[in-house]
C-alpha cells in the first residue's frame, strides 16, 4: 500500500512544497523509496532496473528513477495536467498521484494495465496542448510507428510541457528484433531502441536530453565501460561509446543512486522531451 508520505506536503504543512524527493542529509538508511517514502536496510532482489523492489509499494528501480526524474525536472503546481501511459504500479499509486495533481492513466488494450483511459499513442484522443506532462515508461518499443507517436506526444503537450520517456536501452543503435520478442505482459516488441532515439525526438520538435546518474555521465566523459559485471542483455560498452556527454543531464548523485537503487548506472536513462 502507498503510504501517506506520497500525499501532498502542502496538506500536512502549508509552508512546505509538495514537490520534493527524499532528504539526502543527516542520518540515512541504506535504502529509501522516493515513491512511497519507505526506508530500510535494502530493497528486495538485486541491483537491476527490473529488480530492487520496494517492500512497501512494490516499485522496482526503474519506477523510482522515472518518478525521481519527474520531481527533479518538473516544477510542481496545483492542477498540473499529467498523463501516465501503462503505469506499472496499481490503484493505490494512481489514487495518490491523482490527489496531488490532475493525473490520469491510460493503457491501449487494458490487458496488462487496467486504467481509466484506453489511448493509442499513435492517435491520441486528446485536444492539442492539453497536457503539461506525459510519463511513458516502457511503451514506445511496443508501438509500430515511432515518428507518428512522437508527433502525437508533441501535439498534446502545451508549450513548455515535458514528456519523460523510458524504453529498455539495451544497445547503441535502434533496430527491429531479429525474432519475435515479447515482454512479461505478452506485448509484442516492435523496436529495440538505441541512443539514436535522441535525434529522432529532436526531429519531432522536442528539446531532448538524456537524464542519467552521475556515474554514467562520468563514464561517458572518460569513455569508461569497465563495469565488473554486465547483465548479458545490455551492451553497456556500446552504450557508453554511443553517448555524448553534451546530451546528458545528471539527476542523481552517487549517494542518491546507491540509496534509491539506481545501479548499475548503464540501466538508468530517461529521455526528457520538452516542447518549446
Amino acid at each position: 500500500m502507498i503510504t501517506r508520505s506520497l500525499l501532498p506536503a502542502a496538506r500536512r504543512d502549508p509552508r512546505l512544497q509538495p514537490w520534493t524527493t527524499l532528504p539526502t542529509g543527516g542520518a540515512l538508511s541504506s535504502a529509501a523509496c522516493v515513491i512511497c517514502g519507505w526506508r530500510g536496510s535494502r530493497f528486495e532482489g538485486f541491483a537491476h532496473c527490473e529488480s530492487a523492489r520496494c517492500p512497501s509499494c512494490g516499485s522496482i528501480a526503474r519506477d523510482r528513477f522515472l518518478y525521481h526524474c519527474f520531481v527533479q525536472r518538473v516544477p510542481w503546481r496545483p492542477g498540473l495536467a499529467v498523463l501516465e501511459t501503462s503505469p506499472r504500479l496499481g490503484e493505490d499509486y494512481r489514487d495518490v498521484m491523482a490527489s496531488r495533481m490532475a493525473y490520469r492513466a491510460s493503457d491501449f488494450d487494458q490487458a496488462g494495465h487496467r486504467t481509466g483511459l484506453a489511448i493509442d499513442l499513435q492517435h491520441i484522443d486528446l485536444p492539442d496542448g492539453s497536457l503539461d506532462v506525459i510519463l511513458t515508461p516502457h511503451v514506445l518499443e511496443h508501438i509500430p510507428d515511432t515518428a507518428r507517436t512522437l508527433a502525437e506526444l508533441h501535439r498534446v503537450l502545451r508549450p513548455g510541457g515535458t514528456a519523460l520517456v523510458q524504453v529498455p536501452l539495451l544497445q547503441p543503435a535502434t533496430a527491429a528484433p531479429v525474432e519475435p520478442e515479447y515482454h512479461e505482459d505478452r506485448t509484442l516488441v516492435h523496436w529495440r531502441f538505441g541512443v539514436d532515439l535522441t535525434e529522432r525526438m529532436r526531429r519531432a520538435g522536442f528539446g531532448t536530453s538524456m537524464l542519467v546518474t552521475d556515474d554514467l555521465a562520468r563514464r561517458v566523459a572518460r569513455g569508461d565501460d569497465s563495469w565488473d559485471d554486465v547483465s548479458p542483455e545490455f551492451d553497456a560498452g556500446g552504450l557508453v561509446q554511443a553517448m555524448h556527454r553534451r546530451d546528458l543531464v545528471v539527476v542523481a548523485s552517487d549517494r542518491v543512486a546507491r540509496r534509491m537503487g539506481f545501479e548499475p548506472s548503464y540501466m538508468f536513462v530517461t529521455w526528457e522531451c520538452r516542447k518549446p
